[in-house]
C-alpha cells in the first residue's frame, strides 16, 4: 500500500493494463483470437471504413434529363465533399454501374486528429479503469444462492467489460485506459459518432436557408442513403471455429438472433456495443417486461384453470342448467322468439371461466404489479444507463431538423450558441397545434362512428339470421354476429391506424417543432391518444355500456329506430373476453406475420433492383476517373452488400405495439386472465423477429445516447391509473361478483335461488309475437317497471366498492414507490467513485499518483481516534505533465 506523500510521475496510466484475455472487448483487446481480414477499408487495406455515402444518377446525359434531375444536387453534392475533405475526413470513391443508372459511394473515415477534436467537443466518455465487479441478473443471484445454474443464462463469448469513465481530453490523453493503441482506442460505434456529428454540421450553402447537414441533403434526395457499415457478415463460419473468433454481428446472431435463444437472456452489453444505448434500452425493456409478464400470466392461467373447478360446483350454474321451463325469457330481438333459460347451460358455464371470485384478486394483483413493474423498471434503467454511461448523458444543444430549416420563414440568434438559425413564431405554432387537436377530435369522432356502424351491423345481422329456415344458424345469431362484429372491428381498428399514422406525420410536420426530440415527442403523444381510443373504444363500450340503456319489455329504448344492443345470452363480460382476445391476440397475429414476410419482401426487392450489376469502377481520390478501372466479379464488396439492406425504420412502431399490449393486460385483465399468457408468448416471439431485423435485414443505424425510454414511460404512468379506475369499474358493474356477494350475505349463504333473484317478470301489457305469456328478462324491476330497493342496494355497495378498491391499490402503490428507490445504493456508490476517478483522472495541478485510488478489494476507509489528525500531504513543486500535440495523419486519399 502507497502512502499519500509518496511521489509518482504524473503521466503513469490510472492502472496497469494486467486484464484477462477473456475479458477484453470493445476499445481494449489483448491477445485476442485470431480475426477474419476486416473488409471494411480503403484501397490500401488500412484505413478504416467509418461511414458511407451513397447517390445514384443516370449513365447518359439524355437519361438525367429524361428523369427530371436537379442540377443544383449536383454543386450541394460536390461542395458538401469538399467541405467533408476540408474538416479532416478522409474520402475514396466507388463506382457500381447498372443498366441505366451509375450507383456513386463515398467511403469516409476519421483520422486520430479528428477523432480526438471531436471526441472532445461531443464529450465522448473513455475508460479509466476497468470494473472488477461481476454483472449478475438478480435471478441468477437468487438460484446462486441455493448453489443452482439459471436456465436461461447462457455463456456469450467475448463480453465487453464495464469501466470507469469519464469525458475525454485531449490533454489527458495518457490517463486513459489503452490509449496507447490508437486503432482500438475509440470503439467503432464513437468513430460512428463523430462521422455523424462532422456530416450533420457541414454546410454546403446558405445557412439562414438551412442548407446543413446531411439529414437535409437525404430530405432533398441529394443522397440516397448515408449508414456506417456492419461489422462483417452475420453467417456463422464452419463448426470447428472457436466461439471466441467469432466477430460482433455473428456472436449477435448465434446467441441473440436465432429462434433456438427464446429461453436465453439477452445480452444486452453485446447489444448496446454494437447498436448503442437507445436500441439496446428497448430491447432491455422488452426483456424486462416480458420477464414480469411471466408471474402475471401463471397467476391468470391458474385462476382460469379454477373456474372449471367452480364450473362443476356453482350452484347458480347447477340451476340454470336444471331449470327445464322454469325461466321463459323474454325475446332479445324484436322478431326473436321466446326461449328457455337451460338453453344457455354451456355458454353460462363457460362464463364462469372468466367471472369468478379469482378474477377480483388477480384485478388487484395488476394493478400492483404494473405499479411495481414500472418502478423496478426505474431501478434497472438506472443501474444500466450507469454501466452504459448514460447517467450523466445530456443532450447537446440539439441542430433545428431538416425540413424545419427548409421551411421555417425567418431566422433568430440561438442564445446558447450565438448562431444564426431558422426560427418559426410561437404564436403560429400554437394555432397550428390547436388545429392539430381538432383534427384528433375529429378523428376520434370518426371512430365512434365506426363503433356505432359495427354495433348497428351486429343488430341488423342478428335480425336477419334469426329469419333463416336453419335452426342451428338461426339458434346461434347472437354468437355468429358477435363473433363477426369483433373481425370486422380488428380490421377497422388496423385500417384507421394506417390512416391516422400518415395523418399524424402531416399533422406534426405542420406544426413546424424546431428539434427532433420535440417532433417525436409531439408525434408519439398524437398517436397515443388516437390509438387509445381506436383500441379501447369497443371494449369500453362492451364493458360499461352495452345492455345499460335497453329499458324493459314494454318499453324497449331504440337507435335510429333499432332497438338498442342488449347483452347476449351469457351475459357481457363473457362477450368482452371474446372481444379482448380477437383484438389483441389477432393484431399480435397479423403483426408478427407483417414483421416476418415484409421486411423478407422488401429485402428482396431492394436486391433485386441492385443486382443487375454491369461493372464496378473504383476510383480514387486525385486520380482521373478512367484510370485504374477494373471489373470485379469477386464478392460484394461490404458498403454494396449493406446498400442492399433495408433502412432502419426506427423504434416507434415497436414500442406502441407493446405499450398498446400492455393497456390490454391491465385495464382489461379483470375480463381476460389469460391476457397476460397470449402476451407473454406474443412478447417471446417479438423479441427474436426484431432481433432478426436489427441483425439481417436493416442496415447498421447511427447510435443514439439515451437515459431512458423517453415518453413511453409517463404513457405506461398514465395506462396504469387508468387500469385501476376500470377494473374497480368492470368488478362492480359487469362481473356478477357484487350481486352474489350481496345474495350471499343477504338472502341465501348457498346462493341457492340466485338465479330467481337476478330475473324480473316482465309487465302485463307486454306481449310480443300475438302470446300473453309473462317472461323474465335481467334486472332488478317490479311488474310495473320500476326499480327494486335491491337495485339502489346494488349501487351504492358498487360505488363503494370502486371508492374503496382505487383508494387501497393507490395507496399501495404509492407505498411501493416510496419504499423502492429509483436508484439502487450500489449503482449511486459506484457513480460516486466514478465522480472521484474522474475528477482525479482530469485534474491539472494534481499528480494522480499521489491520491490512492483503492482497487475493489480494499477498504474506502479505515477508523482512526477522534483527536488524532492526518498529516496533510506535501505540495508537489512539479508543473503537470506536458502532452505533446496529437499529430495530424497524412492525407491517404
Amino acid at each position: 500500500m502507497r502512502r499519500r506523500g509518496e511521489q509518482r510521475d504524473d503521466s503513469a496510466t490510472l492502472i496497469d493494463m494486467d486484464i484477462k484475455s477473456e475479458n477484453n472487448y470493445g476499445s481494449i483487446t489483448t491477445d485476442a483470437a485470431a480475426e477474419p481480414r476486416d473488409r471494411n477499408v480503403f484501397s490500401d487495406g488500412s484505413t478504416r471504413v467509418d461511414f458511407v455515402l451513397v447517390w445514384e444518377e443516370p449513365l447518359s446525359s439524355r437519361e438525367e434529363e429524361n428523369t427530371g434531375v436537379n442540377p443544383a444536387h449536383k454543386k450541394w453534392r460536390e461542395k458538401f465533399l469538399k467541405k467533408l475533405k476540408l474538416s479532416g475526413l478522409l474520402l475514396e470513391q466507388k463506382e457500381v454501374r447498372q443498366t441505366k443508372t451509375r450507383i456513386c459511394f463515398v467511403l469516409l473515415s476519421a483520422p486520430w486528429s479528428v477523432l480526438c477534436y471531436y471526441a472532445e467537443e461531443i464529450s465522448l466518455r473513455v475508460p479509466l479503469q476497468v470494473v472488477n465487479a461481476p454483472i449478475i441478473n438478480w435471478s441468477e443471484h437468487v438460484l446462486s444462492q441455493l448453489s443452482l445454474r439459471s436456465p436461461l443464462s447462457q455463456d456469450v463469448p467475448n463480453p465487453p467489460p464495464d469501466y470507469y469513465t469519464c469525458q475525454f481530453r485531449s490533454n489527458k490523453l495518457q490517463r486513459f485506459l489503452g490509449s496507447d493503441d490508437r486503432d482500438t482506442f475509440f470503439k467503432t460505434t464513437q468513430r460512428h459518432q463523430v462521422v455523424y456529428e462532422i456530416l450533420a454540421r457541414t454546410q454546403y450553402g446558405s445557412a439562414k436557408r438551412g442548407e446543413v447537414g446531411i439529414d437535409r441533403l437525404l430530405t432533398e434526395q441529394v443522397f440516397t442513403a448515408a449508414y456506417p457499415l456492419h461489422e462483417g457478415g452475420f453467417e456463422l463460419p464452419p463448426a470447428p471455429a472457436p466461439p471466441e473468433s467469432l466477430g460482433l454481428r455473428q456472436i449477435l446472431y448465434a446467441y441473440w438472433a436465432q429462434w433456438t435463444c427464446y429461453r436465453r437472456y439477452q445480452p444486452l452489453d453485446h447489444i448496446r456495443e454494437y447498436f448503442g444505448e437507445k436500441i439496446a434500452l428497448y430491447f432491455a425493456w422488452l426483456g424486462f417486461y416480458t420477464g414480469w409478464l411471466l408471474p402475471a400470466s401463471l397467476l391468470g392461467t391458474v385462476i382460469f384453470l379454477v373456474g372449471f373447478w367452480l364450473v362443476a360446483t356453482d350452484v347458480p350454474a347447477m340451476e340454470v342448467c336444471n331449470s327445464g321451463n322454469k325461466f321463459i325469457m323474454c325475446p332479445l330481438c324484436n322478431i326473436c322468439s321466446y326461449w328457455n333459460y337451460s338453453s344457455i347451460c354451456v355458454t353460462y358455464k363457460a362464463g364462469l371461466l372468466f367471472d369468478n371470485g379469482g378474477t377480483v384478486f388477480l384485478s388487484v394483483f395488476m394493478s400492483l404489479w404494473a405499479v411495481t413493474f414500472l418502478e423496478y423498471w426505474k431501478r434497472s434503467c438506472s443501474a444500466l444507463t450507469h454501466r452504459w454511461d448514460c447517467s450523466e448523458f445530456q443532450d447537446i444543444e440539439e441542430r433545428p431538423r431538416p425540413e424545419f430549416t427548409a421551411m421555417a420563414p425567418m431566422t433568430m440568434r440561438n442564445p446558447v450558441t450565438g448562431a444564426e438559425e431558422p426560427y418559426f413564431p410561437e404564436n403560429k405554432r400554437f394555432s397550428r397545434s390547436l388545429t392539430g387537436c381538432m383534427v384528433i377530435v375529429v378523428m376520434i369522432a370518426v371512430v365512434l362512428m365506426f363503433l356505432i356502424a359495427i354495433i348497428l351491423y351486429r343488430t341488423i345481422l342478428r335480425l336477419i339470421i334469426n329469419k333463416s329456415a336453419n335452426s342451428f344458424v338461426s339458434d346461434s345469431a347472437g354468437r355468429i354476429a358477435s363473433l363477426s362484429g369483433s373481425v370486422m372491428n380488428l380490421l377497422v381498428i388496423l385500417m384507421l391506424s394506417k390512416v391516422y399514422t400518415s395523418l399524424a406525420h402531416i399533422l406534426t410536420r405542420w406544426e413546424m417543432h424546431r428539434t427532433q426530440s420535440k417532433y417525436e415527442d409531439m408525434f408519439i403523444l398524437k398517436v397515443f391518444v388516437f390509438q387509445f381510443v381506436n383500441f379501447y373504444s369497443s371494449p369500453v363500450y362492451i364493458a360499461f355500456f352495452k345492455g345499460r340503456f335497453i329499458g324493459y319489455p314494454g318499453n324497449y329504448k331504440t337507435l335510429f329506430g333499432v332497438r338498442n344492443e342488449d347483452c347476449g345470452a351469457g351475459g357481457c363480460l363473457i362477450e368482452l373476453a371474446q372481444e379482448l382476445l380477437v383484438i389483441m391476440v389477432g393484431k399480435q397475429l397479423i403483426n408478427n406475420i407483417q414483421e416476418f414476410l415484409v421486411p423478407k419482401f422488401r429485402a428482396w426487392w431492394q436486391k433485386r433492383k441492385i443486382s443487375p450489376r454491369r461493372k464496378e469502377v473504383k476510383e480514387e481520390d486525385g486520380e482521373e476517373a478512367h484510370e485504374g478501372r477494373k471489373v470485379e466479379e469477386e464478392v460484394v464488396p461490404p458498403w454494396e452488400a449493406d446498400y442492399q439492406l433495408l433502412v432502419c425504420e426506427g423504434l416507434f412502431s415497436e414500442y406502441l405495439e407493446m405499450v398498446i399490449q400492455f393497456g390490454f393486460i391491465t385495464i382489461f385483465v379483470a375480463a381476460c386472465p389469460l391476457a397476460p399468457l397470449f402476451a407473454l408468448i406474443n412478447n417471446w416471439i417479438e423479441i427474436r423477429l426484431d432481433a432478426q431485423k436489427f441483425v439481417t435485414e436493416y442496415r447498421r443505424p447511427v447510435v443514439e445516447r439515451a437515459q431512458d425510454i423517453g415518453i413511453w414511460f409517463p404513457i405506461m404512468q398514465f395506462i396504469t391509473h387508468i387500469a385501476v379506475l376500470s377494473n374497480a369499474f368492470l368488478i362492480a358493474f359487469t362481473s356478477s361478483f357484487l350481486p352474489r356477494l350481496y345474495y350471499r350475505y343477504t338472502r341465501d349463504s348457498t346462493l341457492s335461488g340466485f338465479i330467481n333473484f337476478t330475473l324480473a317478470t316482465s309487465p302485463s301489457n307486454f306481449s310480443q309475437q300475438s302470446q300473453n305469456t309473462l317472461c323474465r328478462y335481467r334486472g332488478f324491476r317490479d311488474e310495473e317497471g320500476k326499480h327494486l330497493p335491491e337495485f339502489f342496494h346494488l349501487l351504492a355497495i358498487r360505488l363503494a366498492f370502486v371508492i374503496v378498491f382505487e383508494h387501497v391499490v393507490f395507496f399501495i402503490g404509492r407505498l411501493i414507490d416510496l419504499m423502492v428507490p429509483d436508484i439502487p445504493e450500489e449503482v449511486e456508490m459506484k457513480m460516486k467513485r466514478e465522480h472521484y476517478m474522474a475528477k482525479e483522472a482530469l485534474a491539472e495541478n494534481q499528480s494522480l499518483g499521489k491520491t490512492e485510488i483503492p482497487g475493489e478489494d480494499v477498504p474506502p476507509c479505515e477508523l482512526r481516534q477522534r483527536g488524532s489528525r492526518p498529516s496533510p500531504p506535501p505540495q508537489s513543486d512539479s508543473p503537470p505533465p506536458n502532452l505533446m500535440e496529437i499529430p495530424e495523419e497524412p492525407d491517404r486519399c
